[in-house]
């Protein structure tokens, strides 16, 4: 069989990092607060409302774009929350999850030969996707400990020729979220090199510390430039649902709905029921959500530090990073699959959300499970680093 008909860009990929650790955290009976997801299930209600609308029907194709009802609630929460105006019949398509719904803005945005910014580290799917649609794909690096995003850093890679930036923020996998300043700076640069902004805002309710989500889209002059895309999975505790949406312009929705249409074309009725329930009568479990988790990034940065490690800031999301440097001198992912094997505590190197030289001392582990499982992880990492000394 001949691979060099194959796309180059998938075919060669490896094993994603996420299935290699969680398969040695299976082997070695080790907790794994590498793949962030949560350990419990969002509100019974948004459940039940879903498996009454599965029992009742239809149980048809959905219109394509959403089921309406979801999309009038989509509409509801960004005018609540951000005071932004979308449209439900136009401006609003609901996707089967996040990761969808980038695919089919990179795919409607994006031709081939365009020049694409990337904010590194960054979410694994970005790459390889704008790849595989052609695109020349220029990199921002945030630096460490603060990974501030800074006007030289944008001047150094924005050109006539560039088409769009990708902009996540709460950032996986470092937790940053973006200040106003910053939004602003990145606003201008659109604006003065006249490009489109694809805004990854899954972890938009997961934000720490008094701070404030502020969507791109929002500021003046962003809102034909941006499309901002969300996520039912991170607001309700419901991952495996996989429930997204974009919204923006008419113009940009239009063609990003038609790159849907051949992608997945339309997601489980029901479950876009249950989600419109949740987003009507149920945010008061996504706001205690965030402080819960508040706790638990508390929780696991003092269990981290207990164990040597040099800690950085979480400013949102699900994770939180840490240097090695005090306590091993090899690369990151070596030092994770010992860890799982040896600590029985499994997290994911950061260099995986990286291109080119990426650092080699930086960790990334998930708080989104119980108090009890991150105490019994702080207190096996303790033991393990206590007698194995550097």
């Amino acid at each position: 069989m001949r691979r060099d008909r194959f796309n180059p860009v998938f075919s060669g990929l490896g094993t994603t990092i996420f299935t290699v650790m969680s398969a040695l955290a299976v082997e070695h009976d080790a907790i794994n607060l590498g793949q962030g997801f949560p350990d419990e299930d969002g509100p019974e209600a948004i459940r039940e409302a879903a498996a009454a609308a599965l029992r009742n029907g239809p149980n048809q194709y959905p219109p394509m774009q959403g089921v309406l009802e979801l999309r009038r609630a989509i509409a509801g929460h960004s005018r609540e929350f951000y005071g932004l105006d979308f449209d439900p019949l136009s401006e609003i398509v609901v996707t089967s999850g996040a990761t969808e719904a980038l695919g089919d803005c990179i795919m409607g945005l994006v031709a081939p030969g365009d020049e694409a910014v990337v904010i590194e580290p960054c979410y694994d799917s970005y790459r390889p996707m704008l790849e595989a649609m052609g695109a020349k794909i220029r990199t921002i690096r945030l630096a460490p400990p603060d990974f501030r995003l800074t006007e030289a850093a944008l001047a150094a890679v924005f050109s006539p020729d560039t088409k769009v930036i990708l902009v996540n923020s709460p950032l996986n996998p470092i937790g940053r979220v973006l200040d106003q300043g910053e939004l602003e700076l990145l606003a201008s640069f659109l604006t003065r090199y006249d490009v489109y902004a694809i805004c990854d805002e899954v972890y938009e309710h997961l934000v720490f510390d008094g701070r404030k989500h502020v969507p791109l889209i929002s500021l003046p002059g962003m809102r034909e430039r941006c499309v901002r895309v969300g996520s039912a999975g991170k607001m309700f505790s419901l991952t495996g649902w996989k429930i997204g949406w974009v919204c923006g312009s008419r113009t940009l929705i239009e063609v990003i709905t038609k790159a849907h249409q051949f992608n997945t074309f339309t997601t489980s009725p029901a479950l876009q029921l249950g989600i419109a329930e949740g987003l009507r009568h149920h945010m008061d479990f996504a706001l205690a959500n965030t402080s819960a988790l508040q706790t638990k990034r508390n929780q696991i940065a003092q269990a981290l530090q207990a164990a040597g490690f040099d800690v950085l800031k979480s400013e949102g999301t699900y994770f939180i990073t840490a240097s090695t440097r005090k306590i091993a001198n090899e690369p990151d992912t070596v030092f994770c699959k010992r860890m799982t094997r040896e600590a029985r505590v499994a997290a994911i190197p950061l260099s995986v959300f990286y291109g080119d030289d990426p650092p080699s001392d930086l960790v990334r582990f998930a708080f989104c499970k119980m108090p009890a499982i991150i105490d019994e992880a702080g207190g096996r990492l303790a033991r393990h680093f206590a007698s194995h000394p550097r």
